[in-house]
């Protein structure tokens, strides 16, 4: 880890010198470019004088185009109006500067603004020459004035009757975006999932499936996850609800992005950040029906070249949990074994975040941020186990109760730091990011098995598991951008990803706490090392209304691992891999648009599928990992059409195909269980022959009145896993299945809102479940196989309710249930040569959450002092007096 460590010093040493550099030497007999001094704002209003808000603001300059030889347009800054209808922006230039104020169901509105009038420019002196100014009047250059502020006061803007005609005209965020390469979904203001975590975000996000677990499907697979752009060791379950503000949706990474997260793409997690002048923050707190609690706030403030942000998070959680799991095992003697469930788990999590952007000048940025993430959870299990045996001369009975009381704790630090420059050419842009994530935890649980004879306890087994594990993630990456051209832009960059986890283990039965023994086959302590290394080019272009990118990324990985007991090792290299991406994008006439795309991505084996270690909690769920296990290949092909209507509907369709080689999938074999002497069943994991999916789905964002707004999705598909390369495995059929979502936000007078959320999934194949463990499992897991089963068909129903309230609703509460008629459950069916087993679930049915928020804030340009603007001005007036 030292290495890693000088690595990153290294790293961040030449950030804090590359953002030192100069922008430029004045030469000799050559004027200063001009200081971004300039400031502006206003209010937006209607006719009738009501302010309108999340209006587009775009600030412009008009610059000359030494390619085309003609003066073009630049855009300086975009910004929206507040809930007040006012606006304001900073450090702009102070001449050839116009506003263009657009909102829907009104006229554009043009205005130029002068902070410098030219006309009074001063001439140089008689005798001088441009190149030499007059020592006493700066030559050329204008008398500052005391300030550059520019109050436009009330503009207001007229209504445009063509778009009226069946425009509703609103004051939310969009909650769709489509770019080329991904869908943005805007959950800022979802009410369902308030007080809660990102698991209930995803529920409301379509196109993502969340079973009872909260482990997320995309396309009936297991996605990346990033926070901000970056990969992250946080699980959805560790990142408040109220500290997201977007989720983007990329089924098909290009190849600017890692290719890891092998055939169902990424979700990137946008975390809330404000970056407008003055400070803003809210406070928010809640409580559910369960006695859960949580809290926090947000804040934000900006002045001059520093922007600073900080949120602190808790919530404490009250779950509870049933199932049951009936299998039938096979063989000589068949036994019939019935476990019902009860688990009640309490704990929580603190979420900190701490961020700092300083802008050293307006083209170059500076930032950094900290995470802080602690946890503690308290599961509690009873089990009921009920064991018939047949046997020729009939059936043999037994009953049985489990208890486990168990706690794990875990701690996460992460820290981010960024470089963003912009050259003086539209479009050339630098970035460097380094990022590290380091994480530990603990767990110890203790399980108690009752044996009965009658009502009467005949023997008592107690068996311990103690863990212990820690992980360190390092990343560090710099992309370069470069416009050629009009409209064509090279993008290159280089990534390298060092990760390294430890895990230990111990197992102890025995049939008192003070008699316990050391299960050496359940015990290990196992440590790896992986390490990616990765470079990509890609082209980004248009001709008239035909865009492309095309893309290629190169990898190469290296795995060790070893088991520091008993000295056993296991290491992989693997040579430089190629993954071509092809985007393309053609537009039509009437608002519509055409897209494909073509990727290679990989998914290699993570260290909870490679480690030898066997895990006995539950005799019907023995896990294990697998260190033989090789990378999986996925090729991706997707086409997709977009249309946008009037009022800003908008729908996406898309067709897809995905083929997977090697696929890394769970999977159930016989073998010996060192703790009983027999054989069993291990669930474990294997590379199967391939799996293919393909499919179709639709995305609609529909304004349907003034006061309702509805998103669907809907995704038809069918899918298989091809396992004929394991011996005695019995083959999975292929299916048709289907997936929905409906979203509906109703406004209602007097500040009130509801949102009424409905999903539902079919009958459908076991998923890819290929990134199996990396979360803190669930308490009740069972054994499932993806190649060996299917899930039977579920939905579920959310609603919420919100009042906003005080001066400019800047007080909300609101109050939401979940899972309304207790049907979001998991019911599924698992087969194999050896049993068959139906296992059911039901999580958390009919919460019901209260939460308050209240937001502040204050964008008045009287909020703080402006004198160092001034002094700025008179600083550089004299210096360029002295020149």
């Amino acid at each position: 880890m030292k290495k890693l460590l000088f690595v990153a010093v290294a790293f961040l040493f030449c950030l804090s010198v590359s953002a030192q550099l100069p922008g430029g030497n004045v030469k000799a007999g050559k004027m200063p470019n001009m200081p971004n001094l300039g400031r502006l704002y206003g209010k937006l209003v209607d006719s009738a004088g009501k302010p309108i808000a999340d209006a587009s603001v775009l600030i412009l300059q008009s610059k000359f185009d030494s390619a085309t030889k003609k003066m073009k347009e630049v855009l300086v800054k975009g910004l929206t109006t507040d809930n007040k209808g006012e606006f304001n922006a900073e450090e702009l230039p102070l001449m050839g500067v116009k506003i263009k104020i657009s909102a829907t169901g009104f006229k554009e509105l043009n205005q130029p603004v002068q902070f410098l009038d030219p006309s009074k420019m001063q001439k140089p002196a008689q005798g001088t020459t441009g190149s030499t100014p007059a020592a006493t009047s700066g030559g050329g250059m204008p008398a500052f004035p005391s300030s550059f502020d520019k109050d436009l006061g009330k503009l207001e803007m007229t209504a445009d009757a063509a778009q009226l005609q069946g425009v509703t005209v609103t004051t939310t965020s969009s909650a769709l975006k489509m770019d080329i390469d991904k869908k943005v979904f805007n959950v800022e203001k979802n009410i369902v999932s308030a007080g809660g975590t990102a698991v209930d975000v995803m529920r409301n996000v379509p196109s993502i499936q969340v079973d009872i677990d909260g482990n997320v499907k995309l396309r009936n697979a297991s996605p990346q996850i990033y926070v901000d752009g970056k990969p992250t060791t946080l699980s959805l379950d560790q990142i408040p609800a109220d500290a997201i503000q977007s989720v983007e949706v990329i089924t098909n990474p290009s190849a600017k992005y890692d290719a890891s997260g092998g055939n169902a793409g990424i979700l990137n997690i946008v975390l809330k950040k404000n970056k407008k002048t003055g400070y803003n923050g809210n406070i928010m707190a809640g409580v559910d029906s369960r006695g859960g609690i949580n809290g926090g706030g947000n804040f934000n403030v900006r002045q001059g070249k520093i922007n600073l942000s900080a949120a602190v998070m808790t919530n404490m959680m009250r779950n509870q949990t049933t199932g049951t799991t009936d299998r039938l095992n096979l063989g000589d003697t068949q036994t019939h074994v019935y476990q019902s469930n009860l688990n009640k788990t309490r704990g929580g999590f603190m979420f900190g975040r701490l961020g700092l952007d300083y802008f050293v000048t307006n083209k170059t940025t500076l930032s950094i941020s900290g995470i802080k993430v602690h946890g503690e959870f308290k599961p509690n299990e009873t089990t009921d186990i009920t064991t018939d045996s047949l046997f020729n001369s009939g059936i043999k009975s037994m009953y049985s109760q489990r208890i486990a009381n168990s706690q794990r704790t875990f701690n996460a630090n992460g820290l981010q730091a960024g470089m963003v420059h912009n050259f003086a050419k539209e479009g050339q842009q630098w970035t460097a990011d380094l990022n590290y994530f380091s994480g530990k935890s603990s767990g110890d649980a203790l399980y108690t098995t009752n044996y009965y004879n009658g009502s009467a306890i005949n023997g008592t087994g107690l068996q311990r598991v103690v863990s212990d594990g820690n992980n360190q993630f390092l990343t560090l990456q710099t992309d370069y951008a470069q416009p050629i051209g009009k409209s064509t832009k090279l993008e290159t960059g280089v990534r390298a990803q060092l990760r390294q986890l430890t895990n230990d283990n111990e197992t102890y039965v025995g049939p008192t706490k003070d008699q316990f023994t050391k299960v050496y086959t359940g015990s290990t302590n196992y440590k790896n090392h992986d390490n990616v290394y990765a470079a990509y080019v890609s082209v980004k272009s248009a001709i008239k209304n035909f865009g492309y990118q095309v893309g290629l990324r190169a990898e190469s990985s290296d795995y060790k691992g070893e088991l520091t007991n008993t000295g056993e090792t296991f290491s992989n290299k693997y040579p430089i891999s190629l993954f071509p991406s092809v985007f393309l994008s053609q537009k039509l006439k009437k608002n519509q648009e055409l897209q494909a795309s073509v990727t290679r991505r990989v998914n290699r084996p993570n260290f909870f599928q490679v480690i030898p270690y066997t895990d006995y909690t539950d005799s019907l769920n023995i896990t294990r990992g697998n260190p033989s296990l090789t990378p999986e290949f996925t090729n991706s092909y997707e086409v997709s059409y977009s249309k946008t209507f009037k009022g800003g509907n908008n729908v996406l369709t898309s067709i897809y195909y995905k083929h997977t080689n090697n696929l890394i999938t769970r999977y159930l074999q016989q073998d010996i269980n060192d703790i009983t002497g027999k054989e069993d069943l291990i669930n474990t994991f294997i590379n199967a022959n391939s799996s293919y999916a393909y499919g179709a789905e639709l995305t609609a964002v529909n304004h349907l009145t003034k006061w309702w707004d509805a998103t669907t999705n809907v995704n038809v598909y069918n899918s298989k896993i091809n396992t004929d390369n394991i011996s005695n495995a019995i083959q999975q059929a292929a299916m048709w299945s289907w997936f929905g979502k409906l979203n509906n936000s109703i406004k209602l007078p007097k500040n009130f809102a509801v949102q009424l959320s409905a999903d539902y999934q079919s009958k459908t194949n076991l998923p890819v479940d290929n990134n199996s463990g990396q979360r803190m499992g669930p308490p009740m897991s069972q054994a499932q196989s993806s190649s060996q089963g299917y899930i039977r068909s579920f939905w579920g129903t959310d609603i919420a309710v919100r009042k906003s309230f005080l001066k400019n609703n800047a007080a909300t509460i609101s109050v939401s249930m979940n899972d309304i008629f207790r049907t979001r459950k998991q019911d599924q069916y698992s087969y194999s040569n050896y049993f068959v087993q139906n296992y059911y679930r039901l999580n958390n049915p009919q919460q019901v959450r209260i939460n308050f928020t209240y937001r502040f804030g204050k964008m008045d340009v009287n909020l703080f002092k402006r004198t160092n603007m001034k002094s700025q001005a008179e600083g550089m007036q004299g210096a360029t007096q002295g020149m």
